[in-house]
């Protein structure tokens, strides 16, 4: 009696493995994609989310800084690499016109800090205002 038993699970168990084993990939993409979103948070935030959320803003230097004391470290990051992006514009533009890095960024500063959006924070004499 056990044999029978067993023999209409097995090919119960057999029809159900045959006919989902295509999942089995579809599971480890799932995984691998719920893994991904997990971790998307930290490198989400780019330059428009940070400036809107008060995290950073633009400075008569040419260059973001963070307006609150010790920022979080994906603020900091995106500072980095993008006044790192901004350096190596401002020498190519010296390079190209044969005047100084800092002319160039003074005037970038200028110009950054004119067209930061209202309720954005923009660094003059050293001190962060809300435009």
């Amino acid at each position: 009696m056990n044999n029978s038993v067993n023999t209409l699970k097995t090919p119960h168990l057999f029809f159900f493995t045959q006919r989902f084993a295509f999942m089995a990939p579809l599971r480890i993409v799932l995984f691998t994609l719920l893994t991904a979103f997990i971790t998307v948070p930290s490198y989400a935030l780019d330059l428009n989310s940070a400036k809107s959320q008060g995290l950073v803003g633009e400075t008569e230097s040419g260059y973001l800084a963070a307006v609150k004391g010790s920022p979080a470290k994906d603020v900091k990051a995106l500072i980095s690499s993008i006044n790192q992006q901004r350096k190596d514009k401002y020498k190519a533009i010296a390079i190209k016109n044969n005047i100084s890095l800092q002319a160039v960024e003074n005037r970038a500063g200028e110009v950054a800090i004119k067209k930061t959006a209202a309720g954005q924070y923009i660094k003059k004499s050293g001190k962060w205002l809300k435009k």
